[in-house]
């Protein structure tokens, strides 16, 4: 240890001048060896280790030195000091544990340790002097940072200084002596120079000639400021009686201790009055960290008290003439000032406010141990007190605004629930303090920590509490504490002469109308002046008899200003402001002051303690008897006002029926729907429709609800009818990849853009296309010029784009989301049934005839477009159907009707909705002709209805009248779109399209690719069907559709064999492995779905050839059917109602298992034990059967039951993470990058969707896609979740979500301290632990497809000019 001492300096310069990092040097050693307390004593006694660490500062900052001896850090090496800094961390590691027993060559060597220190203060007392700029602004604003930097490095030093002088009141009063006379070295130019004499009231006092706005200036000084923090701590030992054997009284010199932080002061005036402005920011920078949190300890803190120590010495009127001439004020107050420059009345008053504002905070501020009689605690709480009163605040912006000691503790904790509550957080936001009502006592409006938007918000906040609180708005100074009696003279200032004078002409300039020298703000502070005198007179008049005491405030304030017939005292000029206009605000104020005046001459009244402390009461009493009366004249305000605005809105009212009845007719003919948001969702007034119609399908179907829909354009703001014949009006949208139903996290995406047949979709729903709505509303011309104007502004951007422009992408006008395309909004074509014709219909048309009828239809087209050629639809295996011609247009008996027409910019729309569907689902270029842009329509339809479902599901809310309105408002557009997109193709494609489709449950059409039952998912076959069927009208001569008779029975139909079909799905992937576990349901093998569930069983394992075990019992069947088939009849529900409009029964509205089953049959036309299905068709049906069941591909599928997906799919949530935050990073620390054999520090990043660890921002795991660099965690992205992810970086605790290849957010992670605070960048180090409503509400952002949105607002919020590279994370 000596040797590292002895080569201390040789070592510490060498690394100064290398370039190694820290943690490599051999310096770094010193925190392992100076920490250790026993160590530490012994270097300081045997090696003097302070004056070593002190001396080899001195020696490697030498270059920065000027002539006159003082640090200037002008064109400093960032690097280079940032290495200097590793010398004072050794200082205030030597000092971090105080010494508890001292000996005399402790105290010695400690002495020379501080007197070399002092040393280094000497070079920073008065350090980068300035002088304001006059007439040309600064050319290159001076560094500044440097010695800011040095300021902060050395608070605590200067601090723990202080507190190991203080350990020993001899060592004290030597170390003051010490720094007393360097103090005074710095000063000699001062009391050499020319003096100037100021004269106010009678009183006089000579002082150097010195303008702190045209001489030199420095806010760095550290000497005075250390001198100020001695002085404190003698007080708290009360030695300040023995100063003068040290420091001479003669020798004091207390007007040039007191000089350099008042000229700082009043710097710090000169810059809020804006007399520096041409000094650049440099300055500004400087007075802001001076007032800062991370340094006022030791600046601004140190110069109020400084001045407190000067007042507490100096006669109170020569203190105050001397604050009047350095802020250069006392002409202001000597003569009246007559000017009309309102530039110079604006700095006159602001530098009036400045110095009221000082002299408020030393004769008022005394919570700091030694100046007043607190404790540490106390002046916590007190910091805490008024910080909340600003606001209720999280802990960690009350920690960031606490100052931190030498071990970065706040001491915040300890006192915390003394003064506030903790309010546990939401799902967003995080946890706050409140402050308890019985702390709001202590509010001091004058808070010298407060910065001029604190001060004026925690005013604001104030008032308002006190108003709804029915009182009065005065806010008084708190009674302060007592002064140290080193300090006890400081009340002085307040009932002095020139004092009285200052408040006087502040009153007088005030009441006079002529005169614009005063501010409410200034008026304000002087109230607050005669408030902390009476409180300090009353408060020792409540303590001491009459005679004695010797604080006259009273007796001045009520002197006459002069013998003049018209002279006034101050409670005069108090009784004429009241009248002032302008200060309606202050009236409560007045009368407190008033009052408060009269309770002090009572108390003066009285000459012994005890009638003293009657009369105190009596005052109290007296007091309060006034303040009852004014609040209950308040309270009967209040009354009268509410009265009054209840007469008016009933007037109001009255009006309003008037007009209506007067105007009856206009309010018939106009919709309820003036726009979205007003939009009643149909389902919401279900009480209009019989119960007996609330079905969607067959003949029975039910109206449909269709209301006049009028909306308006977000951005002309115009109001249009929606129309089939109008102008297209559009929902913003987005479509988007997704992989949020997946069965098969991972899979490969396949075949892409031009291979891909998106006509049937696998049950494993790996990757589908979400198409989402914000709601918001445009015409489409107003949309395109929109669209336009961005991309001729975004030519204009310098910064990086937050949306890509050739993908259409736009951010919605007013809610700011990310859309790439717009939806068509299309009204629902009501379409009404003719209960007689359905009663005849339904003799005739079964579901064996209606099948003869459809592939009869199918067969003819098949020989029309074949012409004698190999026919390009699949052949039909004909049954023995008849004459083919008379069967080709049999279809068009059941009822048809003429082709609904668009108008051009509904198709227009439609067409450009269909193509980005289209390019977006498939990654290819547009092309509206492509043939799959229909199967990319209804596969979009299928899938976000799906979405939908899942999510309902997923928050437990009813299948209707949960819905978002963004949510209802798109999906019913969508809907609607799908039926128009189908007339923009060529309805032979659609009917291509349609035989594929029916191919699945209609064997008996022979088309190839056919895929097996088990492949493909049967809703999306279903979307499909009923959006393609009417291509079957089409005939070249006549555009035709089916009539809303002949339809139902379609819908019927084709909805009885999918389910049919999806039945038999679900029975051939029921694990009967698990039977055996569950208990016997409802009924047992008794009931008749158990039966019917058996027979249908034993019928399909024959036709499987064995391959499904008959060992099942008949009620787990039917209880595996009935939950695997359940999410599939909401879908169809929601398919149903959006395409016609007919109203769902009430128990789709309630969130209840049992009745929603029922109710989902009755809106289908389903009985409610699903097996009578096959009951009913089972001659029609029980050869499909043999077809679907024989189908060899199926029979594969069964033997590779691994494959198989089961029903009801499970539903996707992110993994599953441990509650303790520590748990995440011991699994980090072990995660070793599969690529890189090195030990580089890598970025573990955990995927939330499927819990793999990526190693990001690392070259190593760098892939190529198509032809781009990305990172680890985007390329998994594109594999993982379509390009959308969530991951959790796991050493800095932060969320990030990832979309496409350059884009992506930070977002708050789900782990909260005990605060209900996130730590992003572990950097308070409290431990996390998982919430369970925060990981859930990230859940629901990536099931709701919200990710893009996010993202999109994040980056629109946080724009930068050199954004992150997302592409490599």
């Amino acid at each position: 240890m000596q040797n590292f001492i002895k080569y201390y300096k040789q070592l510490q310069k060498e690394y100064i001048s290398d370039d190694h990092e820290r943690s490599i040097s051999i310096t770094a050693l010193s925190v392992q060896v100076f920490t250790v307390p026993t160590l530490a004593r012994h270097l300081i006694e045997e090696q003097n280790v302070i004056s070593v660490i002190t001396e080899t500062l001195l020696e490697v900052l030498p270059e920065y030195l000027d002539r006159n001896n003082k640090f200037n850090f002008q064109g400093y090496s960032q690097d280079k000091l940032g290495r200097v800094y590793a010398v004072i961390c050794d200082l205030k590691y030597i000092l971090i544990s105080k010494p508890l027993v001292w000996t005399e060559r402790l105290r010695a060597q400690f002495l020379e340790g501080f007197r070399s220190f002092l040393k280094i203060l000497t070079c920073m007392q008065g350090m980068e002097e300035i002088r304001r700029q006059v007439g040309q602004h600064i050319e290159v604003d001076p560094d500044w940072e440097a010695a800011i930097a040095i300021q902060m490095q050395l608070k605590n030093i200067l601090l723990m200084f202080q507190e190991w002088c203080a350990c020993d009141e001899d060592l004290l009063l030597v170390a003051y002596k010490e720094c007393h006379k360097a103090v005074m070295r710095c000063s000699t130019n001062f009391m050499s120079s020319t003096k100037t004499v100021v004269q106010l009231c009678g009183h006089s006092l000579e002082t150097k000639s010195y303008k702190v706005s045209e001489d030199l200036v420095s806010i760095h000084l550290p000497l005075s400021r250390t001198l100020a923090g001695l002085h404190v701590r003698l007080s708290r030992l009360g030695a300040v009686s023995r100063l003068h054997e040290f420091v001479p009284f003669d020798g004091f010199q207390v007007e040039v201790l007191v000089e350099y932080p008042l000229r700082c002061l009043v710097l710090v005036a000169q810059v809020v009055a804006e007399m520096w402005r041409r000094n650049g920011l440099s300055l500004i920078s400087q007075v802001f960290y001076y007032q800062d949190v991370k340094c006022r300890e030791e600046m601004y803190d140190k110069d109020i008290i400084m001045l407190q120590i000067g007042a507490s010495i100096m006669d109170p009127n020569k203190f105050l003439l001397l604050v009047l001439q350095r802020y250069e004020l006392a002409d202001a107050f000597n003569k009246t000032i007559s000017t009309k420059d309102q530039d110079l009345i604006k700095q006159y008053n602001t530098l009036i406010e400045e110095m009221l504002q000082v002299l408020i905070y030393i004769v008022g501020e005394r919570y700091v141990p030694g100046v007043g009689n607190v404790t540490k605690e106390e002046v916590i709480m007190r910091e805490i007190t008024h910080l909340l009163c600003i606001e209720p605040m999280p802990h960690s912006a009350i920690a960031r605004n606490l100052p931190e000691n030498e071990n970065n503790e706040t001491g915040l904790e300890n006192v915390i629930n003394k003064v506030a509550t903790f309010k546990k957080p939401g799902v967003s936001g995080h946890g706050v303090y409140e402050l308890k009502d019985e702390s709001l006592k202590d509010f001091n409006m004058y808070f010298y920590h407060y910065s001029k938007t604190q001060h004026s918000k925690a005013e604001h906040m104030q008032k308002k509490r006190r108003k709804q609180e029915n009182k009065d708005e005065a806010l008084p100074p708190p009674p302060p504490p007592e002064f140290c009696p080193a300090f006890s003279k400081v009340t002085d200032l307040l009932n002095c002469d020139i004092m009285m004078h200052i408040l006087r002409t502040i009153f007088e300039r005030a009441v006079d109308p002529e005169s614009n020298l005063w501010t409410e703000g200034m008026l304000q502070m002087a109230f607050h002046i005669l408030a902390l005198g009476l409180l300090e007179e009353k408060q020792q008049l409540q303590k001491a008899p009459e005679e004695e005491v010797a604080f006259d405030f009273y007796h001045k304030a009520s002197r006459l200003g002069s013998s003049a017939m018209n002279a006034q005292n101050i409670q005069m000029l108090l009784e004429k402001l009241k009248g002032i206009p302008q200060l309606e605000g202050q009236k409560d104020m007045i009368t407190w002051i008033l009052q408060m005046f009269d309770t002090v001459k009572r108390l003066r009244e009285k000459s012994c303690l005890v009638v003293a402390s009657t009369s105190g009461l009596e005052s109290i009493k007296s007091e309060e008897i006034t303040h009852d009366k004014e609040k209950a004249e308040r309270k009967r305000k209040a009354e009268a006002a509410r009265l009054h605005r209840q007469k008016i809105m009933a007037q109001m009212s009255a009006l309003q029926k008037n007009f209506i009845e007067t105007h009856k007719l206009m309010y018939d003919n106009t919709s309820e729907i003036t726009g979205k948001e007003d939009s009643i969702m149909e389902e919401e007034s279900p009480s209009a429709v019989s119960e007996c119609s609330r079905i969607a399908l067959g003949p029975k179907r039910g109206p449909a609800l269709t209301e006049k829909e009028v909306l308006t354009c977000i951005l002309c703001q115009e109001e249009q009818e929606v129309k089939l014949e109008n102008n297209a009006m559009v929902l913003s949208a987005c479509v988007q990849k997704s992989t949020a139903l997946t069965q098969h996290r991972g899979k490969p995406a396949g075949l892409l853009g031009e291979s891909l047949d998106p006509l049937f979709m696998d049950p494993d729903l790996a990757h589908g296309t979400y198409a989402g709505s914000c709601g918001h509303v445009m015409h489409a011309v107003c949309w395109q010029k929109y669209f336009e104007a961005v991309q001729l502004s975004s030519q204009q951007r310098i910064h990086v784009d937050l949306f890509d422009l050739e993908s259409g992408e736009y951010l919605c006008p007013l809610c700011k989301s990310l859309c790439n395309t717009v939806i068509p909004i299309i009204p629902l074509q009501p379409q009404k049934i003719n209960s007689e014709n359905a009663e005849a219909l339904s003799q005739l048309l079964t579901l064996a005839r209606w099948i003869q009828t459809v592939l009869a239809r199918i067969s003819g087209y098949n020989m029309k477009h074949a012409k004698g050629e190999a026919p390009a639809v699949p052949v039909l295996f004909n049954q023995g159907m008849g004459d083919s011609t008379f069967e080709f247009h049999s279809i068009l008996s059941f009822g048809v009707q003429s082709s609904v027409k668009y108008s051009n910019s509904i198709k227009e729309m439609v067409i450009l909705f269909a193509t980005t569907i289209y390019r977006i689902g498939l990654k290819v270029p547009p092309d509206e002709l492509d043939p799959r842009v229909p199967m990319m329509t209804w596969s979009t339809c299928a899938f976000t209805i799906q979405a939908i479902e899942n999510l309902l599901g997923d928050e437990g809310k009813p299948l209707f009248g949960a819905l978002q309105n963004r949510q209802h408002n798109g999906l019913k557009a969508l809907m609607q779109f799908a039926v128009a997109q189908r007339t923009t193709c060529p309805q032979v494609l659609i009917q291509k399209h349609l035989v594929r489709l029916l191919s699945v449950v209609l064997p008996n059409l022979q088309s190839e690719n056919t895929p097996c039952l088990l492949s493909v998912d049967l809703f999306h076959v279903l979307v499909g069907a009923v959006l393609a069927f009417p291509s079957l009208y089409w005939d070249d001569t006549v555009d035709l559709q089916p009539s809303p008779l002949s339809s139902s029975y379609s819908h019927l139909y084709l909805f009885h064999l999918v389910t049919m079909a999806h039945m038999l799905q679900i029975l051939l992937t029921v694990d009967a492995d698990q039977s055996p576990g569950l208990p016997l349901n409802e009924g047992g093998e008794d009931s008749e779905e158990a039966r019917c569930a058996s027979a249908l069983f034993v019928e399909v394992s024959q036709h499987t050839d064995g391959l499904i075990g008959c060992g099942a019992p008949g009620w787990y069947l039917w209880l595996s059917l009935r939950n695997g088939i359940t999410p599939y009849l909401r879908c169809a529900a929601l398919l149903f109602h959006y395409l016609l409009g007919v109203t769902p029964p009430e128990e789709l509205f309630a969130n209840s298992a049992e009745g929603e089953f029922s109710a989902l049959c009755s809106y289908l036309s389903l009985p409610t034990n699903l097996f009578l299905l096959f009951q009913e068709y089972w001659d029609t049906i029980r050869p499909l059967l043999q077809r679907w069941c024989g189908d060899p591909a199926l029979l594969n599928s069964l033997k590779q039951k691994s494959a198989l997906v089961r029903y009801p799919r499970k539903r996707n949530s992110l993994i599953e993470l441990p509650d303790d935050y520590s748990c995440l990073l011991n699994q980090a620390s072990h995660f070793r990058c599969p690529r890189s054999s090195d030990d580089e520090r890598k970025h573990p990043v955990l995927c939330l969707f499927c819990g793999a660890i990526l190693c990001s921002q690392n070259i190593c795991c760098q892939e190529i896609v198509n032809g781009e660099e990305v990172g680890a965690c985007v390329f998994h992205a594109l594999q993982c979740g379509a390009g959308v992810c969530i991951f959790l970086k796991i050493r800095e605790c932060r969320v990030v979500l990832v979309e496409g290849k350059a884009r992506g957010c930070a977002y708050p992670a789900p782990y909260l301290d005990e605060y209900g605070e996130t730590d992003p960048g572990l950097k308070r180090g409290n431990p996390l632990h998982l919430s369970r409503e925060r990981y859930r509400k990230l859940h629901l952002v990536w099931q709701q497809h919200c990710i893009i949105e996010e993202i999109a607002r994040s980056q629109e919020t946080n724009q930068m000019l050199f954004g992150f590279n997302w592409q490599l994370l």
